[in-house]
């Protein structure tokens, strides 16, 4: 399969007058009333920093031009990957994580900036936003409500079904080697309850950063970054690829994960099906040449068509995180992260393009 890039990759969310310019994890969606959404975690000075946001930034013209990043997600902690599942006639939900004071201030040892910030962290703001958390807007993403917590987490949020039904595959937040858990969200009330898990028999690897989609036929489809617990831990990576699994009774029960990839391909994924019926992935790759790649089934992902490059970056392998959108002319729009050498911030990217059938 073929593809046809529509001009250059562009910046879509920068602060480039300011220390926190850097901005990373980023997720775009079409919202129900026609508007682009993006959502990222902005504002920050680094890749571990305590002072990440959840932004949302939005079009109204298929993608030419973008509103400022309002934040919307902001807790004391660091806000990072944001997520958004649209759901119903105008419900949009917007997710995120977020890491302990401790662990940020391990990460910035010698920048006093950071470690003064992290002075004004209390254990009270620990308690109350330290998770998975989660706000619900019913107005089209005009407002947003109160913020919830979470048992999972996933860099592009949960996924609505065929039926209305909200499901969320992610890596629960207090047990990320429990492997991949399915809950059902109530959008009403916020609840969650487990449905299903994904484990997988290759004990190697860590399975996280999951993203889920429904086929016409009703099968679900759970791709999920795996890799190495070395890695995992901090250190050689050996493994950073897309395992797959499938289900076929509404998430109770899923596949053995296979791997998709080879075994440094890239990841996370991200999933959508075209109105071709064709189903999309899209992910990074953290190995030379670095870059955001795509990938292809004509089967219901039976079989995959590989490593279709977007975006290729020789610079830095602080990059990925892409998803993808169509537009109504049947245009894609991807949306990344990068940046331009070591010595600039990320920021979020946009590049149109377009599969030649």
């Amino acid at each position: 399969m073929k593809i046809e890039l529509i001009g250059n990759p562009r910046v879509i969310m920068s602060n480039p007058n300011s220390v926190h310019g850097y901005f990373a994890w980023p997720t775009v969606s079409v919202l129900q009333d026609g508007k682009i959404a993006v959502g990222a975690s902005g504002f920050r000075i680094e890749h571990v920093c305590p002072f990440g946001k959840g932004v949302l930034s939005y079009s109204f013209d298929g993608g030419d031009t973008y509103t400022y990043p309002a934040p919307v997600i902001d807790t004391p902690l660091d806000d990072r990957d944001v997520g958004l599942c649209p759901f119903g006639d105008s419900g949009v939900i917007i997710t995120s994580f977020n890491n302990t004071a401790a662990f940020q201030r391990e990460n910035n040892i010698d920048n006093e900036y950071v470690q003064r910030y992290i002075d004004l962290i209390t254990k009270d703001d620990e308690e109350k936003y330290l998770g998975s958390n989660f706000l619900i807007s019913r107005d089209c993403g005009i407002t947003f409500g109160e913020l919830h917590h979470s048992p999972v987490s996933s860099p592009h949020g949960p996924t609505q079904l065929n039926d209305g039904t909200v499901l969320w595959a992610g890596t629960k937040f207090d047990n990320v080697f429990g492997g991949i858990e399915i809950h059902r969200l109530d959008t009403e009330t916020a609840e969650t309850e487990l449905i299903g898990k994904i484990t997988l028999s290759d004990a190697r690897g860590v399975l996280n950063e999951p993203h889920l989609i429904e086929l016409p036929s009703g099968r679900l489809i759970c791709q999920m970054r795996c890799e190495n617990i070395e890695a995992f831990e901090g250190g050689e990576e050996s493994l950073f690829t897309v395992y797959q699994s499938v289900s076929d009774d509404g998430g109770k029960s899923w596949s053995d994960p296979q791997m998709i990839l080879d075994e440094t391909g890239g990841a996370p994924p991200h999933l959508l099906l075209l109105h071709s019926g064709v189903l999309l992935c899209t992910y990074g790759r953290r190995k030379m040449p670095y870059g955001i790649m795509a990938m292809f089934s004509r089967d219901g992902g039976e079989t995959w068509e590989k490593d279709i490059r977007l975006f290729e970056n020789t610079e830095s392998d602080d990059i990925g995180y892409p998803s993808t959108v169509e537009l109504p002319d049947g245009t894609l729009l991807t949306v990344f992260y990068a940046r331009e050498n070591e010595e600039s911030p990320c920021r979020i990217y946009q590049q149109k393009w377009k599969i030649i059938y």
